[in-house]
């Protein structure tokens, strides 16, 4: 049976997290993912690769972890994840350390969506190189791994260095939380079967399923080729369709079975911050959608 989420933004004025978790779970509802942004800096010239203006609720993001531990915290069944977390903006021991703990409150239900993120002057301010930001991301999921699954850490490599530890929680998920990465480029393959265990894409409706069907096949080859089985990977995608068909119920359908159809066990329905009047409608529809994959 295919699962259904929400991915959005909380932030001061829209569905708060608390509010948002229960009723998801209340109406069927398998997981609620939140992205992540710190910052925006004023001065930026990095496009902003939806096109146009960079919308201003980019800046007003709630720090994930906290909302989503909140939201944790008043649900019994409800998955909650990240989508995406920032990685080489953070320090992966503390991470490592923050996503233990998540995990513990969630009880196992947390899901660890990451990138490399977009904003090369978000990066600079953390002290991140913009060409090094996927190199940073692999050893900052590497080592965390370690954290994870070790009673004595240890890692060292060109970004990440640091001798025999104890770092304690350990996740409840053996092996830490499913890492899933939502990126789509010719690199993601490759960073897919070494250092994640699902491919997180946004469904881009325009395009097709080209796009998606390319990128499933790039990662069949990729798990191949160094023996890892496919079956392996539980899939999820992001789409738009609760805003793209919000008058034609039968096109949101007739997507949804074909992204099942290509292998999507979760598909996760985005949904833009907004105030709860407009929100909560929104969320109506998509219950209704779901029922009929019930």
């Amino acid at each position: 049976m295919t699962d259904f989420g929400i991915v959005t933004i909380p932030t001061h004025y829209t569905i708060q997290p608390v509010d948002l978790a229960r009723w998801l779970e209340a109406h069927g509802f398998e997981s609620l993912f939140f992205g992540e942004h710190t910052h925006i800096p004023t001065s930026r010239l990095s496009p902003f690769p939806g096109g146009g203006d960079l919308p201003g609720y980019y800046s007003e993001f709630f720090d994930p972890f906290i909302g989503l531990t909140a939201a944790a915290a008043v649900t019994q069944k409800l998955k909650v994840g990240t989508s995406v977390c920032l990685v080489p903006e953070h320090h992966p021991i503390t991470l490592a350390k923050a996503v233990a703990c998540l995990d513990r409150v969630a009880n196992g239900r947390f899901v660890f969506g990451i990138g490399a993120g977009w904003n090369a002057e978000e990066m600079a301010d953390h002290g991140v190189a913009f060409k090094n930001r996927w190199k940073i991301t692999r050893e900052n999921i590497l080592a965390m791994r370690e954290i994870w699954t070790k009673e004595v850490a240890e890692f060292h490599g060109q970004f990440v260095n640091f001798d025999p530890m104890w770092c304690w929680p350990k996740p409840v998920q053996a092996g830490g939380p499913p890492v899933l990465l939502g990126a789509s480029s010719t690199w993601s393959p490759r960073r897919i079967v070494e250092y994640c265990d699902d491919w997180f894409p946004v469904d881009g409706l325009v395009e097709g399923l080209e796009e998606l069907t390319q990128g499933l096949n790039a990662i069949r080859i990729e798990a191949d080729r160094v023996g890892r089985a496919m079956e392996a990977f539980d899939l999820t995608v992001i789409t738009w369709v609760l805003t793209a068909y919000a008058q034609a119920a039968p096109n949101a359908l007739q997507r949804l079975h074909e992204l099942i159809a290509l292998g999507f066990t979760r598909i996760v329905f985005l949904i833009e911050p907004a105030t709860p009047e407009i929100q909560w409608p929104i969320l109506e529809k998509g219950a209704k959608l779901i029922q009929h994959f019930r």
